[in-house]
Order: C-alpha cells, then structure tokens, then sequence
C-alpha cells in the first residue's frame, strides 16, 4: 500500500540521466529543478505568514477598525498558493518538454548502424 502511495508522489528525480544527454546539461536541469521547489516552498512560507496574520488580526475583539486588513490578508495568502502553484507546475512541465526535445534530439543525432 504504500509503496503504490509513493509510486503517486514524486519529491525527488523527475529526470534519468541516459547516455543521450552530458552530465553539464543534467545538472543545470537538477539545479533548475531543485530551485524550483524552493521558489515554491517560498510561495507556501509567504501564503501561511499571510494566513497567520490575517487570522490574528481578525481575532482582536478590541480593534474592529482593523479587520478588514485581516481579510485582504487571508485572501492575499489564497491567491499566494494559486499563484505559487501555477508556477510551479508550468516550469515543472517546461522542464519535462524541454528534456524530452534534448533527449529525442540527441537520438537523432546519433549515426545510424547499418
């Protein structure tokens, strides 16, 4: 069961390092791979500080006049997650065209055996 879990979810390699590709070229994609969870991981840090203060502010009892910054702040934490989730499927599935391409160009490159 949980082997079948983790097969779904995919935190590490998204690429294999073949013969079609150099190891530079594997590299720069792991490099842009890995900063792209941390541009993510940011988006998901910066939407829960939002959330935090947003649900803090709406919490006071005492000042009434400030509310409504405490929902624009729950919104804008929303809209963080959105956005940060977007982006990062978009880059992840650019990532995954652009080596593909490489991998498919460097095939036809090869001299054929005959």
């Amino acid at each position: 069961m949980q082997k079948r879990f983790l097969k779904h979810i995919r935190f590490g390699y998204h690429f294999e390092n073949t013969e079609e590709i150099i190891l530079r070229d594997f590299l720069a994609m792991e490099r842009t791979r890995l900063a792209n969870e941390r541009t993510f991981l940011s988006y998901i840090r910066t939407a829960l500080f939002f959330l935090t203060g947003g649900l803090t502010l709406l919490q006071l009892r005492d000042y009434t006049d400030i509310r409504w910054i405490g929902y624009v702040a729950v919104s804008v934490s929303v809209v963080m997650i959105v956005i940060g989730t977007i982006r990062y499927y978009r880059l992840m599935k650019r990532l995954l065209a652009y080596y593909r391409q490489l991998s498919l160009d460097k095939a036809a490159s090869k001299p054929m055996d005959q």
